[in-house]
Formats: structure tokens, C-alpha cells, sequence
């Protein structure tokens, strides 16, 4: 009898796990139409935020010069708490999750959004407590004097004393970014600002049995802004919706530096613009006085606005750049990323433009001080036409966000505060004039833009 050998059982190939719908899009979809789609639901985000802001700085102008003097003391610091939350630590989560889903990792995105949340919250509590506690010595040093000073206290005291909520919406909201998915943060924020528009005159000026409280009514306002925000957002997290869940898990170092070695670099990036502002602050505020402050403040809100609208395309821009670097697909991010750029630079040229030949359309929504009117003028007529370097430049550092690697932006950066500041205090200096003083901020954009573009073309981020 014929024995035939027994054939060995042939192993069954496993197939991989099936890729989210949203995912395989930032991996292979057309990357104009993919970025818009991305893209206008991001700006929403962050005009929704940047206009929180505006909202309370219209209203506040109704207090008087000494109030909004006060205000534009304290807004580089809600701004540096907003790009430092939203735009480094944020990036730096949006980056992690991002590249972890690229490279198929489903447990690693989800252990990432607790490690995001930890993060976040402690930052912002650090923040807040230094803060409360040198808020006084800090606004002088920026030029804060009298009713000024006191003004800034009483904001700022309330603002700060609520500034995690901002950090936990941030960082809510950057976990889900991560995914690709930049609608549900928008409509939520947005939601959130537009009830700011009635809510902020409210508790400012008062109605019935609400007392008026002034311009602690205002900071008040922003801090239920954002616990609105952090509430809603972590709803839709918890409850599963989103592609990276949040899981109970040890902490762990490995986790957590995925997030921090791109976060912490892009949280001295976020330091330096802001502290290149307070700086020129403070030396608009040593040649001219508070209504000089107020209408440089006034003015340079306008290039704060372009950071929400160069990050609406940001967003995407570290969410398919992430993505593809973990899929091993590096042409097609760089593709990505210089299309972003260029993007950028057009609408916020267009922004600067318009503003250097028409400043008074900006500066008159806030005031009608002559001087306010005149240093704010002078700042735009400057620095406008500069504005698309900056945002061809805080795109592409965005996008190597999203690659992991910011050493070259970091660079580009620390250029840009030596020729804002060293220059400006030079041109003050030598001729006392502002108007040269602000050709030096125009033209440290510019460094900047040009530095960080350079880099990319070089194509660092894949050096070891």
C-alpha cells in the first residue's frame, strides 16, 4: 500500500489591518483638492479662536485707551498660550498621531491621546501659576504704567487664572486634527466664538441683574469660552468617535517624547514670535508712550490673525506630511508641503498689500486715537508687504512639524528675533524714528521665510 507523504498545511496569510478611509485620502488622494477640503474647516478653527480676541478687544475699546492699552499688554501672552497650545504642543501631538496611523500603529494613536492630555494640562497649570505670580513686574517691564498697568492685571489675573481649560481644548482638539478630521474642531470652536459675541458686551457693560464688570467681564467671558470648548471636544473624544480613541494606559517616556521631541522644539519657535513681539512692544512703548503701544498692538493683531490663517492650512499640512512620513512616501510629502507654501504666501500677501495701502480700515475698527492711528499706520505701511515671506515660512515649518523635524525653522526663527529687535533697537537708536524701527520687524519676516524655505529644499528632513 502507497503511504503518500502528508502535504504540510500551507500557512494562511493574515491580511493587514483594514486602513481607515480618512487615512488612505492623506496617503493617496490629490493633494490640492485634499489640502482645500482640509484646509477651510482648519481656517474656520482658527479664525474662530483669533476672533475671540478681536470680539474682546472691540468691546473693550469702548473702556477707553487705558483699557485697551491694558489689553494689548496682555494679549501677546493669550497669544503665546493659543500658538504655544493649538500650534507647538498641538503640532506636536497632530504630528504623532499622524505618524503613527501613517505607519499603521492603531495602539500607539491611542495611547498617544492620553499622554496628549497629561502634557497639555500640566504646561498650561505651569503657565498659569508664573503668571499669577510675576503678571505685575511682567507688564511693566513691557511698558505698563498707571491705569494701564492696572487694567492689564485685572484681565490678565482672570484670563490665566483659566488658561488650562485652553490647553485641554487644544489639545482635544489637535488629537483629533491628527486623524485628518479638521471639521469637528471647527464647527465646535466656531460654535463657541459666535456665543462670545453676545456673551463678552454682557458681562463687560452688564444688563438687568448682571453687574457690569468692566474689562474683567471680558476675561471672564474668553475663560467659559474655553471650558465650552474642552467640554464638547472631549465628549466627542471619549465617546469613540474618533479614529484615535482614548485608552487607560501607563504612562510611558517612549509615548511621551513622540510627542515632545516636536512640541517642545516648536514651543521655542512659538516663544520666540511672541517674544519678538513684546520686545518691539516694549521699545514702541520706551520712544512713544501707551498710545503708540496701543496702536502698534492695534496693528500687529493683524499678523496675528495671519497665524490662524496659515495654520488653517498648517493643520492639514502636519496631518498629510505626518502621515506620508510614516508611510515612507517622502516626495509625495514634500510635494505636500511646498504646495501649502505657496498657498500661504498668496493670501497672506494679499492680507499685507491690502493693509499697507489702506491701514486706517483696520486700525479705526478699534479706536480713533490720532496717535494710535499714526504709530498703527506706520506699522502696517512697513511690514504688510513683508507678510508673505512669514507665511511661506510658518507654513513650511507646519509641514516639518508634521516630518518631525524643526531644528532648521528653529534656526530660521532665532534669525528673524535678532533682526526684528537687534535691528529695531538700532534704528531707534541712531534716528529715533518708528517707521524705521518697523522696516526692521518687515524685513526679519522675510529672513524668515526665506531660512525655513531653504532648509526644506535642501530637503533635511530626511538627514540623520
Amino acid at each position: 500500500m502507497n503511504i503518500r507523504p502528508e502535504t504540510p498545511v500551507e500557512a494562511v496569510p493574515v491580511a493587514p489591518p483594514a486602513m481607515n478611509p480618512r487615512t488612505r485620502v492623506l496617503l493617496q488622494g490629490p493633494i490640492v483638492p485634499t489640502l482645500l477640503r482640509m484646509a477651510w474647516p482648519n481656517v474656520l478653527i482658527m479664525f474662530g479662536q483669533a476672533a475671540t480676541g478681536l470680539i474682546e478687544t472691540y468691546w473693550v475699546g469702548y473702556l477707553g485707551t487705558d483699557a485697551l492699552a491694558g489689553m494689548a499688554l496682555v494679549f501677546p501672552g493669550v497669544m503665546l498660550m493659543q500658538m504655544f497650545s493649538a500650534g507647538a504642543m498641538g503640532g506636536g501631538i497632530s504630528s504623532a498621531i499622524a505618524r503613527a496611523l501613517g505607519a499603521g500603529k492603531r495602539d500607539q494613536a491611542d495611547a498617544l491621546v492620553l499622554h496628549a492630555l497629561v502634557i497639555n494640562l500640566a504646561i498650561g497649570a505651569a503657565f498659569s501659576a508664573a503668571v499669577l505670580l510675576f503678571g505685575r513686574p511682567l507688564y511693566r517691564l513691557l511698558g505698563g504704567e498707571g491705569a494701564s498697568l492696572e487694567a492689564a492685571l485685572i484681565y490678565s489675573n482672570i484670563v490665566f487664572g483659566g488658561i488650562v481649560l485652553l490647553w485641554l481644548m487644544n489639545a482635544l482638539a489637535s488629537v483629533i486634527r491628527g486623524t485628518g478630521n479638521m471639521l469637528v474642531p471647527a464647527l465646535v470652536i466656531c460654535a463657541g466664538a459666535i456665543a462670545l459675541v453676545p456673551l463678552s458686551p454682557l458681562l463687560i457693560f452688564g444688563v438687568g441683574p448682571i453687574p457690569a464688570m468692566g474689562i474683567a467681564g471680558g476675561g471672564l467671558a474668553l475663560v467659559l469660552y474655553n471650558l465650552f470648548g474642552a467640554l464638547v471636544l472631549g465628549w466627542y473624544v471619549l465617546s469613540g468617535r474618533n479614529i484615535a480613541r482614548f485608552a487607560l494606559a501607563p504612562l510611558r517616556w517612549a509615548m511621551a517624547r513622540e510627542i515632545l521631541r516636536v512640541g517642545a522644539v516648536a514651543g521655542v519657535s512659538t516663544v520666540q514670535t511672541n517674544v519678538t513681539v513684546a520686545a518691539t512692544t516694549a521699545l514702541v512703548g520706551l520712544a512713544a508712550g501707551p498710545a503708540a503701544v496701543a496702536g502698534f498692538g492695534t496693528a500687529a493683531r493683524l499678523e496675528y490673525l495671519l497665524v490662524p490663517l496659515v495654520f488653517g492650512i498648517g493643520g492639514p499640512l502636519v496631518a498629510l506630511v505626518g502621515t506620508n512620513i510614516g508611510a515612507g512616501q517622502r516626495d509625495r510629502a514634500l510635494r505636500i508641503a511646498w504646495t501649502g507654501a505657496m498657498l500661504a504666501f498668496v493670501l497672506c500677501e494679499i492680507i499685507g498689500i491690502a493693509a499697507a495701502l489702506h491701514p486706517r480700515a483696520w486700525l479705526s475698527l478699534f479706536g480713533s486715537d490720532p496717535q494710535m492711528i499714526e504709530a498703527g499706520s506706520a506699522y502696517l505701511r512697513a511690514v504688510g508687504p513683508c507678510y508673505g515671506g512669514f507665511g511661506f515660512g510658518l507654513a513650511l515649518y507646519f509641514a516639518s512639524q508634521g516630518a518631525g523635524r524643526l531644528l532648521w525653522p528653529l534656526i530660521a526663527g532665532f534669525a528673524r528675533m535678532g533682526v526684528a529687535i537687534g535691528g529695531g533697537w538700532l534704528a531707534l537708536h541712531l534716528t529715533g524714528s518708528l517707521p524705521l524701527m518697523f522696516a526692521a520687524v518687515g524685513a526679519a519676516l522675510v529672513v524668515y521665510g526665506v531660512g525655513v524655505g531653504t532648509a526644506v529644499w535642501m530637503r533635511v528632513w530626511f538627514r540623520a
